[in-house]
């Protein structure tokens, strides 16, 4: 079974020019959800990419998280929150918006962070960068928790192409920079949806 897909903004996007790219991408393919990547932006240049993603995720289906911002979160309207900052930050995000919204776990390096992150009530723990250089150990990691655990596996693939984006038995795929930096977003997610399907 093919697995679901979950979309990363490129860090720093451009609030003007990211949109048409964000549609050619959610035009190619059927995306579960849909993280704001902050990367280094100031507050108000994240609010004003976040409420713009806001309204086009949620527009093509997609359950919209944002990066560390429980109040922003709130505020737009979003989906639920992607938690970075480990256990007291994730337990935070829980307190203020479970049920109603999503929280997921992000940087977990280990299997113990990964257990520790599995033990709250979260709906996803994502392994590897959310930009950069993709991370073995973190394929690894995807596919033992994915094998072991209930909690969704999200894997984070952010050089993916069509034939390297296999999830690995997670449930989710996350796909990001090989995106954004193609000639045509839309194309490339083309090629990797066609890829998927296929060996699905």
């Amino acid at each position: 079974m093919a697995p679901q897909l979950y979309l990363i903004t490129p860090a720093n996007a451009d609030p003007a020019r990211f949109p048409a790219a964000l549609m050619a991408v959610l035009n190619a393919a059927e995306f579960s959800a849909l993280l704001v990547a902050r990367g280094t932006m100031a507050e108000t240049a994240y609010a004003e990419l976040a409420a713009t993603v806001v309204n086009i995720g949620q527009g093509a289906g997609c359950a919209v998280l944002l990066e560390d911002d429980i109040a922003l979160a709130r505020r737009l309207g979003a989906d639920g929150v992607h938690v970075t900052g480990g256990p007291a930050a994730l337990k935070a995000a829980i307190a203020a918006l479970k049920p109603a919204m999503i929280v997921g776990a992000g940087n977990v390096p280990s299997r113990h962070d990964a257990m520790t992150a599995g033990e709250m009530d979260i709906d996803y723990v994502l392994f590897g960068p959310i930009d950069g250089q993709p991370d073995s150990g973190a394929i690894d990691l995807a596919e033992w928790w994915a094998q072991t655990f209930e909690v969704p596996a999200v894997l984070s693939l952010p050089d993916a192409t069509p034939d390297s984006a296999d999830a690995r038995g997670a449930e989710f795929l996350a796909l990001s920079q090989s995106l954004w930096s193609a000639a045509s977003p839309g194309q490339a997610m083309q090629a990797i949806a066609a890829a998927l399907e296929a060996s699905a």
